[in-house]
Formats: C-alpha cells, sequence, structure tokens
C-alpha cells in the first residue's frame, strides 16, 4: 500500500518560515526524483500542481523561478523522507503543498489505466 504523509504546513506571516517534511512508503523513494508540489485551493482539479522543487536520488536539485533563493528540497533516504526548508515567504506561496515522485508514483490498473498516488497535503497560509 502506497503512502504518502505531508506535515509541516500552517499560518505564517509575511517574511516568515516553514518546514514541511513527508514520509513515503509502498514506493521505491530512494530511486526516485521527489518533488515538492503546489495547488491553490478552488483551481480546478485538473489545473496541473506547480512543480516547486525537486531533488535527484544522488541530491542534485532544481527549483521553480518562484522558489529559487527561498526554499530548499532535502531528502534522507534511509528515512524514505523529504523536506522543504521555505524562507521568505509571502502571500503568493500561499497553496496546499504535496510531495510525490517526478513523475508522481503511479501504478498501472487494468480496468481504468494508470492511477497516481497522493497524498493530503499540507497547507500553508501566509498572511501579509
Amino acid at each position: 500500500q502506497v503512502q504518502i504523509v505531508e506535515s509541516g504546513g500552517g499560518l505564517v506571516q509575511a517574511g516568515g518560515s516553514l518546514r514541511l517534511s513527508c514520509v513515503v512508503s509502498g514506493k521505491p523513494f530512494s530511486l526516485n526524483y521527489i518533488a515538492w508540489y503546489r495547488q491553490v485551493p478552488g483551481k480546478h482539479p485538473r489545473e496541473q500542481r506547480e512543480l516547486v522543487a525537486r531533488i535527484s536520488s544522488g541530491g542534485r536539485t532544481n527549483y521553480a523561478d518562484s522558489a529559487k533563493g527561498r526554499f530548499t528540497i532535502s531528502r534522507d533516504n534511509a528515512k524514505n523522507t523529504a523536506y522543504l526548508q521555505m524562507d521568505s515567504l509571502d502571500a503568493n506561496d500561499t497553496a496546499v503543498y504535496y510531495c510525490n515522485a517526478d513523475p508522481p508514483f503511479s501504478d498501472y490498473v487494468v480496468s481504468t489505466g494508470y492511477i497516481d498516488y497522493w497524498g493530503q497535503g499540507t497547507q500553508v497560509t501566509v498572511s501579509s
């Protein structure tokens, strides 16, 4: 059974910091790129979640322009855990944050095709 559990979100003032964590079980965490995505509540579910940052199994990182210089992604393969340190937060960072592989963890089901696994996400709200 695949489980992705994100935590660490909350309400923070502009300029503040948060550290998100996620734990993955049921999939080969250490072999995959791991990414943090975010989605603004209220947007159509089919609108693509924004990939904020990703990290390779060996530690190579990539960031969206909106995250460069402010966010830091890291991972602990021994714990199947990924982190996102977010500093200098502003109101535009308000969203639900999700952790997943890049591309997302999925399985093929004969009756329905590929299904992606997602956690419940963690809400980040930045007050201005």
